[in-house]
């Protein structure tokens, strides 16, 4: 588009509003380039974020496929199930070996209490019997017993003495505790071990010059139980070694009364993480479906990504890797098999299999043909080959996704500082264009000023004549051009 001037207003002494018209033309001359390559970083830029986003989706559908290939994930995970949880659970871990064990609780370990008869007076009177000093041997389990000294003034009352005691406990590991209880017929020291089973058995082997008299000791018993009748006992009510990779956590005792566990895969960790991988590769198949969603009427333009290779290139991969088959495994070769079932758009659906078995009831009825579908020692079960594909799919530096989003960022660049050249070019050409159109205001805005000085000239022509009759010439020369 031109630049236009008013004639008539430039010729009146207004001149003309050089500020304007500079950017007038700037304008005309850099409008074409410079909207095209902001359309471009524009381009670049909205390609990018949407290529970070569907990275960070296979990223979270790789860790999901991980979990599928880990030899110690959630396919190998161990559940341990009691039929009498009020008396008996169980943990598993991965080395324990799928079966069902009776298990008997005889008696539960116990903690070691140890009370004295009560004082009446209460619990801030003074329990030393004559003098001011005495002692108490206290043992805790097999140890050396840990001598007490009494001191008048210091810990000859039961509350003062339960403070020394916890004190003591504390800096050097008695593994006791120590408090008064009261009810009406005085105030008692208790003491009561920290530590289960013989270890925590509390006795006193000395009591000089007190009258603390402390009543027989309690608890401080280990637990006892059979497995599958053998006979087992244990300092503590958490039992491990009873069963091979088995921890059992005795709650109750219940002698005579035998509870069933049965050991086997973890269905639901196992359920958990299929349903995890199912939703993660739902979403990258779902979001990139979008960028091929194009409008028919042609109104609407094509999504950023509609043309982009590397998209499609992962598309086509992972599509492919959900229909990956191993052989053999009693047929249960793809996800269909296992009830998974992929959809027309792409996704996978939980549903049931040719046979009408769902995945929770094939998973029921053999989870060993779920563990080895997805993954096996030599590496190429379903989920051991999606990982490698991903893994070389999200590479940082050689995954076509970053690749492609590392290209555009050096086109962004590249486009920034042509623009930024351009702009520098533009500046420049302002600061001449103003200096030249400046010079000719000036010019213009003179221009009346001088029309009516040659108007005056022109009209005292022929008024004065020389001694001889001949035209003397008053006014200035009028050069061509003027």
């Amino acid at each position: 588009m031109g630049v236009s001037l008013n004639p008539s207003t430039i010729l009146s002494g207004q001149g003309i509003d050089v500020a304007s018209l500079v950017q007038q033309i700037l304008t005309n001359e850099s409008t074409g380039p410079l909207s095209v390559w902001q359309k471009q970083e524009t381009a670049l830029s909205t390609q990018n974020g949407l290529l970070a986003g569907i990275e960070n989706n296979l990223t979270s559908l790789r860790t999901a496929v991980a979990a599928l290939s880990d030899p110690t994930g959630a396919l190998t995970a161990q559940a341990a199930t009691s039929s009498q949880p009020a008396v008996l659970t169980a943990t598993a871990d991965s080395t324990a070996v799928a079966g069902t064990h009776t298990v008997e609780v005889d008696t539960l370990a116990t903690n070691g209490t140890l009370y004295t008869n009560p004082i009446a007076a209460g619990a801030n009177t003074s329990f030393l019997v004559t003098g001011q000093t005495g002692d108490i041997k206290l043992q805790v389990g097999g140890a050396t017993p840990f001598d007490i000294p009494i001191t008048q003034g210091s810990n000859d009352t039961l509350t003062t003495l339960a403070s020394y005691i916890n004190t003591q406990s504390s800096a050097n590991n008695w593994g006791v505790t120590a408090s008064v209880v009261s009810d009406t017929t005085g105030s008692r020291l208790a003491l009561q071990s920290q530590n289960t089973g013989t270890a925590g058995a509390l006795a006193v082997s000395n009591n000089t010059n007190t009258s603390l008299t402390f009543a027989t000791p309690a608890g401080g018993t280990n637990a006892s139980l059979t497995v599958d009748g053998v006979p087992f006992s244990s300092t503590t009510n958490t039992v491990k070694g009873a069963i091979q990779g088995v921890t059992l956590s005795l709650v109750s005792q219940s002698p005579g009364n035998p509870v069933q566990l049965s050991v086997g895969p973890d269905r639901n960790q196992i359920t958990t993480a299929v349903n995890n991988f199912v939703s993660a590769y739902n979403t990258v198949v779902t979001i990139n479906n979008q960028q091929y969603a194009v409008d028919p009427t042609g109104t609407t333009p094509a999504p950023p990504l509609e043309s982009n290779l590397s998209l499609r290139s992962v598309q086509s991969s992972i599509l492919a890797d959900a229909g990956f088959s191993i052989a053999g495994n009693s047929g249960y070769v793809n996800l269909e098999s296992l009830g998974i079932n992929t959809n027309n758009d792409g996704t996978l659906t939980l549903g049931t299999n040719a046979g009408g078995l769902t995945f929770a009831q094939v998973l029921a009825a053999n989870p060993t043909v779920v563990q080895n579908f997805f993954q096996n020692a030599s590496g190429t079960g379903f989920a051991n080959n999606f990982n490698a594909d991903l893994t070389n799919i999200t590479n940082v530096t050689k995954g076509p996704l970053n690749a492609e989003v590392t290209q555009n960022e050096a086109e962004q660049q590249d486009l920034t500082t042509t623009i930024n050249n351009f702009e520098v070019q533009l500046t420049a050409q302002s600061t001449q264009l103003t200096q030249q159109y400046d010079a000719v205001n000036a010019s213009l805005q003179a221009y009346p000023l001088l029309l009516q000085e040659i108007t005056q000239t022109l009209g005292t022509l022929g008024q004065g004549t020389s001694s001889s009759g001949s035209l003397v010439s008053s006014g200035p020369t009028l050069t061509q051009g003027l």
